[in-house]
């Protein structure tokens, strides 16, 4: 019996080829490879510490309470990613640091703004985990918080260029805010913010374009300075050591308060009379009748102080 079994062909015993994957390829903008070089990175960081160790300082005795920040990030994003990373709701404050263009923002937590409200108020600042948008009262209270971080972000700016904050406004929703093109390059600082029991990030965005030249200029400050001839050392004028033991008085005034005749002639012992943050900032120190140094108002050691921040003008 002869076998009629065929062998298989070799066409049959062969797999179709599989189709090539599809290489995966990630997006880039360029555009972002060189706005921060890692100098002008390093040294904004050192600026914007010594920013953050101010403000902690100061919202620590406005709030009565210990308020830890730290720096968290320091980046460049466009403006439509940054609109996207935003939470709905939340409390997102627009302003300007004058002279500069463009309009900033400032993005605090809900949660974190109501906890500072409770706290300013003379609460514990333990919320739970109550979240709901903030009332007109407690947008006003916590616009002084937002003040009070602005003005040291200006001063910190003080040495490269002289900086005003002025609030425009604020919102409870950033997807439909268009402050700038989508694709606007924006400086972000994400500040990590701890109050009571409730922690948050604190987010500021700046135009990057406006903050350009003060960037190369803080930039070129970083690093060992060039070596330069030693300037000449002035003569020393002599002191007259007759004068160690004269008494001249120091005095600290501050203006910006305004009261009426008849709330003068209520006043009575226990009272209290509010002094505005900016009025904090601006007082005067004089030696004798001679106005001398400016400062800021501020306590240590449970004591009222007052700390110099530059020269008066001759």
């Amino acid at each position: 019996m002869s076998d009629t079994s065929h062998p298989e062909s070799p066409a049959s015993t062969q797999t179709a080829p599989s189709a090539p994957e599809e290489s995966v390829h990630q997006p880039h903008d360029f555009r972002q490879a060189s706005l921060l070089s890692p100098r002008q990175m390093q040294a904004l960081r050192t600026h914007q510490t010594q920013f953050i160790h101010a403000v902690e300082t100061r919202l620590a005795q406005f709030l009565r309470s210990e308020f830890p920040l730290k720096l968290s990030n320091i980046q460049v994003v466009p403006y439509q990613k940054l609109t996207e990373g935003w939470m709905a709701p939340t409390h997102l404050v627009l302003f300007k640091t004058e002279p500069l263009r463009g309009v900033s923002l400032m993005e605090i937590p809900l949660r974190l703004g109501l906890t500072m409200v409770d706290r300013l108020m003379g609460g514990s600042g333990r919320v739970g985990d109550l979240c709901r948008e903030l009332s007109e009262i407690e947008k006003a209270l916590l616009d002084q918080i937002v003040q009070i971080i602005l003005d040291e972000w200006c001063n910190n700016w003080t040495m490269v260029k002289p900086l005003k904050p002025a609030l425009l406004g604020s919102e409870t929703n950033g997807r439909f805010l268009q402050t700038a093109p989508p694709q606007t390059n924006m400086l972000t600082l994400t500040i990590d913010a701890s109050l009571v029991d409730c922690t948050g990030k604190i987010m500021l965005a700046f135009p990057y374009a406006v903050l350009e030249p003060s960037l190369r200029q803080l930039g070129g400050k970083a690093g060992p300075p060039a070596e330069t001839p030693a300037p000449a050392v002035p003569a020393q004028v002599p002191w007259n050591r007759h004068l160690d033991e004269v008494a001249l008085p120091v005095t600290a005034e501050w203006q910006g308060m305004e009261l009426s005749a008849r709330e003068l002639l209520h006043l009575k012992v226990g009272d209290v009379v509010q002094v505005t943050p900016r009025t904090a900032q601006q007082v005067c120190v004089r030696l004798g009748e001679a106005t001398k140094f400016h400062g800021r108002l501020g306590t240590m050691a449970g004591q009222w102080a007052v700390e110099l921040t530059r020269a008066a003008k001759a």
